[in-house]
Parts: structure tokens; C-alpha cells; sequence
């Protein structure tokens, strides 16, 4: 008795201090599966890095709407020459005493010619050296500082290039948007196979603390009756045996329990020291189980998320080849300019003289040659179609794969419910005649540790049951992709959950 005694206590000394430790600790939160996925959807990071690249797109976008605006930008410049430019010119080219002649003859005889009482200046006639020789001596030109200031302006007129990337940008928004969408399924997908596993995990522990429960009322009662000389050794050290091998399950279900309340808090993006426990029990999506499937063929993959991001990248694809053909084209653009311009010896900026100067123009250009690097871009294009074609159709092969296998477990999920049912239905009924029956005497210890495992099993395969297919159907929705999109097939990317 006494050794007996210290196997209790040994046993349930660790249960013991857990109570404790889970009385001392706040009450926990109890989370429905619609207060998982709203709080998911708000917290969970790959939503909200989803979110900021809509943002990023969008500011993208607006970049590339801002070059159909004009691009104004200014300038300024100081310049300190260091030497000087030498000029030289030939006495030929440049006879400075035919020109007095030709300005005495032209203009000032006329004047004289009025006044004869007035000499009229005869110029001196030059040495015979310079007539005929060059200098050889140069002049410098230019000051040693100048200063310049500006502003100039240009704005695209014809740019059918251009125009057609700002396509390319209004789909990367699409395709940003389309991609958070993405994260959403995959965030709803993953908090609900993290709920339904927290929800198998507490009721697996159920059953096996249950089974605990029934070894150790066994192990009591085989221990009165052994007091009493009504039972062999050999039946109370197997009713221990079977005690002792109760305990691991219960811990490891225990485990269990809380390693998948740590992921469930861990894809809803909460503390994981947050005290949360989930609400309800599997039994409440048997009842979904009990419908007709539908057929492969008549689910769409239109609202997928993979098949929409292949549609969006093709129609990228396009508008790309046609970029490039468009490189072909010619361009008008706009130029406007304005400068003034200083150059001067010294700092006294007060008196410095600026010359202006401006111009507006249009600059026509029109591509001739180029190597052949428009026409491979224009080929490199196409084969990108052409792959991702390829990829699009095995996607949705493998989609449609997905979504066979998704029906092929549910329909063996529902099988394995109704059978698995019955079946606990009677291995409870066994248990209990097994167990009266060993009360009188009219059955053994092993028929009634044999009943135990029975209900043991068939309760966790019930369990198991409608966890499997939640979870097949969990997957299905994901792929089909009729979350998160309106009644016109528009992505909508504020729905909230609620409690219905």
C-alpha cells in the first residue's frame, strides 16, 4: 500500500505544480476562428509588407506619370581661368588703316566737301613691312572670371514609348494589389489550419486525460479489490503498468496543446506571451461535413490568385513588345532656356554686367540605326511571353491537381467520420459492459484495457476525422480564391471578419 501510495504521489506531484502555475496566470482570451482571422489579417506581417508594396507601387507609379510634366531644373557655374586664350591674326585679314581710308572716304568727304576752307586728313600710307607681313605676335582674350546662372526647361510631346510604360506602371499597381490579396489567402489559410490543429490538439489531450482518468478509477478499484483478496498481484501490477503508460500521453498531448496555440499566436502576429485560447470544439464543423461535393470540372480556377498574377504578367508582356517596338518611333519634345552670363577681372559683383540669353526650340528625334539592339529587344520580349504561357499552363495543371486531391480528402474525411462515429458510439458501449463485466468478475483486466484502447482510438479518430477536413477544405478555398473579391470580381482588400 505504502509503495503504491508513493506512485500516486510521484505521479500527479507534476500535475499538481501545474495547476498551480495555471491558477497563478491571467484568465486566457477566448479566440472563434472569425476573431483570429480579423486580428491576422491587421497584425500578421506578410499582410502588412503586402500592403506597404501597394503603397510602393503606387508612389512608383506617380513617378512615372510625372514625365509627361515638365522637367525644369536649374543651374549655376563659376569659372576662374587659368591662362588666358591667345588669338592671332594676319595683317592681310585684317587691315585696320584700309578701313580708316574706306570710313574717311565714305563719310567724311561729304562733309568736307561743304566746308572747302576746312584740309581734308589724308591718312598716312603704311611702311611696305606691314603690308606684306603677319603678326606674329598674338592677344589674349577673355576675362579671368566668369559666372554664369540659368534655368531650363523640357517637356515630352510625341513620346509613344512613353506613353505606353505608363500602362506597364498602372498594371504593377494591379499586381501589387493582387499579390496583398495573395498574402491574405495564404494568411486566412495558414490561421485556419493553426485553429483546427489547436482545436485537435485540446481535444486529443481530452481523450487522453480521459483515458487516464479511467486507468487510474481501474488502478483504485483493482487496488481495493486486491486489499480485499478478490484480485491477483498480477492484475494490480498490470492495472499500474497500464497508469504509468497513461501519463506520457497526457503530457505529450499537453505539449501539444501548447506548441500549437504558440503558432496560431505566432501567424495571427500577436505576443507570444499573449494568454489566448481557442473557442468551440471540431464537433461544430461536423455538421458541414454531411453535403454533396461538386465535381472538379465545375470549380474555376478564375479567382485564383496564382492564375490572376499569370494573367496580370502576360498583359505586362504585351504592353512590353510593344514598348520596344515603339523605341522605333519618332519623338517631339520641348526645350525652353534662359541664362545670364558675367565675365569680369576682379569681385566687385555691384558692378558686374549681365548678359542675358534664351531660346525656346523643338527637338525632333528619329531613330535610323542602331545595331539591331531594338529588334532582339523586341525578340527577348517575346520569348518571355512565350514562357510564361508555358507556365501558366502547367500552373493550372497543377492547380486542378490541387484541387482533386483537396475533394479526394474531403470525401475520405467524411467516410472516416461516419465510420469512425459508429465506431466510438460502440467501443463507448463496449468499455462499459467491459467494465461492469469485470466488476462481477465475468470478464478479465485485458478485455477491459483492451475496451479502453478501442474508445481511446475511436474517440481520436472521430476527432481526426472532421480535422482533416476542415483542413482539405481550408486548402480548397485557398486555391479557388473567392475570398477577398466582390460581386464584379474586383479585388477587395478591406474585408473584415465578424462574429455571426
Amino acid at each position: 500500500m505504502k509503495k503504491f501510495i508513493s506512485l500516486v504521489v510521484s505521479v500527479f506531484s507534476p500535475l499538481f505544480v501545474l495547476a498551480q502555475a495555471v491558477d497563478t496566470t491571467a484568465t486566457p482570451t477566448l479566440l472563434t476562428l472569425e476573431d483570429a482571422l480579423r486580428i491576422a489579417l491587421s497584425e500578421n506581417a506578410s499582410v502588412k509588407v503586402a500592403d506597404q508594396e501597394i503603397e510602393r507601387t503606387g508612389y512608383a507609379r506617380k513617378g512615372t506619370y510625372a514625365s509627361l510634366f515638365p522637367q525644369i531644373n536649374g543651374s549655376a557655374s563659376y569659372q576662374r581661368t587659368i591662362k588666358k586664350q591667345v588669338m592671332y591674326m594676319d595683317g592681310g585679314g585684317f587691315d585696320m588703316s584700309g578701313m580708316i581710308a574706306e570710313s574717311l572716304t565714305n563719310y567724311l568727304l561729304p562733309l568736307y566737301a561743304q566746308h572747302p576752307d576746312v584740309p581734308f586728313p589724308t591718312p598716312a600710307a603704311p611702311e611696305p613691312e606691314e603690308q606684306s607681313s603677319s603678326s606674329n605676335e598674338g592677344f589674349s582674350v577673355g576675362r579671368w572670371n566668369t559666372w554664369s546662372a540659368g534655368i531650363n526647361a523640357s517637356m515630352p510631346l510625341v513620346n509613344a514609348q512613353l506613353w505606353k510604360s505608363l500602362r506597364i506602371s498602372d498594371q504593377d499597381v494591379e499586381l501589387a494589389v493582387e499579390k496583398a490579396r495573395s498574402s491574405r489567402l495564404e494568411t486566412v489559410n495558414q490561421v485556419k489550419q493553426a485553429f483546427f490543429a489547436c482545436l485537435l490538439a485540446r481535444e486529443a489531450f481530452e481523450v487522453y486525460k480521459s483515458a487516464y482518468e479511467n486507468a487510474l478509477e481501474n488502478c483504485n478499484q483493482i487496488q481495493r479489490r486486491y486489499n480485499a483478496q478478490r484480485a491477483s498481484e498480477l492484475d494490480l501490477t498490470r492495472a499500474k503498468t497500464t497508469l504509468a503508460n497513461a501519463i506520457p500521453n497526457v503530457y505529450d498531448a499537453e505539449s501539444s496543446v501548447i506548441l500549437s496555440l504558440w503558432q496560431l499566436k505566432a501567424v495571427m502576429g500577436i505576443s507570444l506571451d499573449e494568454q489566448v485560447d481557442v473557442a468551440g470544439s471540431l464537433g461544430d464543423y461536423a455538421e458541414h461535413m454531411l453535403y454533396d461535393l461538386q465535381e472538379s470540372s465545375e470549380l474555376s480556377l478564375e479567382n485564383n490568385s496564382t492564375m490572376r498574377q499569370l494573367a496580370l504578367q502576360a498583359e505586362q508582356l504585351a504592353e512590353a513588345i510593344k514598348v520596344q517596338q515603339y523605341a522605333s518611333l519618332p519623338t517631339l519634345s520641348l526645350s525652353f532656356n534662359y541664362s545670364i552670363n558675367a565675365m569680369t577681372n576682379d569681385f566687385k559683383f555691384s558692378e558686374y554686367k549681365w548678359s542675358p540669353y534664351s531660346f525656346v526650340g523643338l527637338n525632333l528625334s528619329i531613330p535610323i540605326f542602331a545595331g539591331g539592339q531594338r529588334l532582339n529587344a523586341v525578340r527577348q520580349a517575346r520569348v518571355q511571353a512565350q514562357e510564361l504561357d508555358v507556365q501558366r499552363t502547367n500552373t493550372e495543371r497543377q492547380l486542378k491537381i490541387a484541387i482533386r486531391q483537396y475533394l479526394n480528402q474531403m470525401e475520405t474525411a467524411m467516410k472516416s467520420y461516419t465510420s469512425a462515429r459508429s465506431a466510438a458510439e460502440t467501443a463507448q458501449k463496449a468499455y462499459d459492459i467491459a467494465s461492469k463485466s469485470y466488476d462481477v468478475g465475468r470478464s478479465t483486466l485485458t478485455d477491459l484495457n483492451d475496451a479502453q484502447l478501442a474508445l481511446t482510438q475511436s474517440r481520436l479518430g472521430v476527432s481526426q476525422a472532421v480535422y482533416n477536413f476542415v483542413v482539405a477544405k481550408a486548402g480548397l478555398e485557398g486555391t479557388l480564391g473567392a475570398d477577398f473579391i466582390d460581386a464584379d470580381g474586383h479585388v477587395q482588400l478591406n474585408k473584415t471578419y465578424s462574429n455571426e
